[in-house]
């Protein structure tokens, strides 16, 4: 949620016909209740700025490659409170989603420039170059690539001076739980790095807000 301003083992591949029934791994560090908490650079020309960040998933459907949850933007400068949005993600599993997002206003340019921003993406670039990735089995690979799509403004209004035009590109490792994301909106500004760890709140002592979505 950005101020508008006007990371590896190679997949087995299969080239050719998707088998279809490949899914991805269960990871207990992508589930519901998971919590992280980071940072989100969100610096222009004019400031260098970063907001924390927490992000809560509350629902995970791997099947269909469906994700949903909670960010919380804790130091937003024109806020009076902490902005938490609502957001569905999808994971590319080349089942349900590949690396071409086909909507939201980007392109398959804009797809290969964002994911080639996470190391773990450099062995898959030729082949999704190629296909979008529908011939990679992405099973036994310990990176899952993501998008995520904030719906709305949970606690704030539309005029809280934070857009959500646009959507980030996500890659979270299955052995550490860590998160790094690039927020792309023509409109904001560009490549802006979301980097998130995993929460153990029993021994951490991080607790997240309530809020009631509507």
């Amino acid at each position: 949620m950005p101020v508008r301003v006007t990371e590896s083992s190679m997949p087995s591949q299969v080239f050719g016909e998707n088998p279809g029934n490949t899914t991805l791994p269960p990871c207990t560090l992508l589930s519901v209740g998971q919590a992280f908490s980071g940072t989100q650079n969100v610096s222009s020309l004019q400031k260098d700025e970063a907001w924390r960040v927490n992000v809560r998933i509350l629902g995970c459907d791997l099947d269909h490659g469906y994700l949903c949850g909670t960010m919380e933007a804790l130091n937003v400068p024109m806020a009076d409170t902490p902005v938490v949005t609502f957001w569905e993600g999808e994971i590319v599993d080349t089942k349900n989603y590949t690396f071409f997002t086909n909507k939201w206003g980007a392109t398959s340019d804009d797809d290969i420039k964002h994911w080639t921003k996470f190391p773990s993406f450099s062995r898959l670039r030729s082949q999704v170059e190629i296909d979008g990735g529908k011939s990679l089995d992405l099973s036994n690979y310990p990176y899952i690539f993501m998008r995520w799509k904030e719906q709305y403004f949970v606690n704030v209004g539309t005029d809280c001076g934070l857009t959500i035009a646009g959507f980030y590109y996500v890659c979270f490792s299955c052995s550490d739980g860590s998160i790094s994301g690039f927020y792309y909106d023509p409109n904001s500004s560009p490549f802006q790095k979301l980097e998130l760890k995993s929460i153990n709140e029993g021994r951490s002592g991080f607790s997240f807000s309530s809020y009631e979505l509507q």
